[in-house]
């Protein structure tokens, strides 16, 4: 499976699965988040088409269950189209946000591209200093085990997946922390000076996270 669907909708349900299949992209329909997590736990879909408006959760929500146990590409499909809107989808960390009423060819020309981007990003990956072995849990710097903590882990995996993004501390909290609300800024600068720590152990003159003052942080791949 490469796409899942997460739509409470019938009909626009039907118009995005045609769309995608039409285009040769195989797509699994949710109409639930209970649905939605048991597929992603299950089936590892490359990317998420994600409804905000849910009967049993907020969409909102939802992502960052998701992106606690997956890093599938994550999309917002929904009808709220006020800038705010969109803003808090991508600050949160969404690689897209398409509006509806939506052109069922513009959809699929950009989930097609999403998933390019996500190909030619893994291919990258494997062949950088840094490599991550996801179903274990672990990255590798030079073939030499890193000996991450769980956030180490997810900071490291999250910046790794986006090369030269730039996240603002509330973002990595938001996105690699399970109760984001009981940590502080803090706490995200303590694991990224551990962290380089860490790379340096193996490597001296490796500095790949970099600090962006009153902003955040990025993965610059060296």
């Amino acid at each position: 499976m490469q796409v899942l669907l997460v739509e409470d909708e019938p009909a626009i349900a039907d118009a995005v699965l045609y769309a995608l299949e039409s285009e040769g992209v195989a797509c699994v329909w949710a109409s639930t988040a209970e649905a939605a997590l048991r597929h992603v736990r299950d089936s590892a879909p490359k990317m998420v088409l994600l409804d905000i408006g849910l009967p049993d959760i907020n969409g909102l929500d939802l992502f960052r269950q998701i992106r606690a146990i997956s890093n599938a590409s994550i999309v917002f499909l929904t009808s709220r189209s006020s800038e705010i809107d969109q803003v808090l989808g991508l600050e949160l960390g969404a690689d897209d946000y398409i509006t509806k009423p939506f052109s069922p060819r513009v959809l699929s020309a950009r989930v097609r591209l999403q998933l390019r981007r996500d190909t030619i990003s893994h291919f990258a990956s494997k062949t950088t200093l840094f490599q991550a072995d996801e179903d274990k849990r672990r990255i590798t710097l030079r073939g030499q085990l890193l000996d991450l903590s769980r956030y180490e882990y997810g900071l490291l995996l999250l910046l790794m997946r986006n090369p030269s993004r730039t996240y603002s501390r509330e973002q990595l909290m938001q996105l690699v922390w399970a109760s984001p609300d009981e940590s502080f800024d803090r706490t995200v600068d303590t694991h990224i000076k551990v962290l380089r720590q860490k790379i340096r152990a193996v490597d001296a003159s490796l500095n790949p996270i970099k600090t962006h003052r009153g902003v955040g942080y990025s993965f610059e791949p060296q």
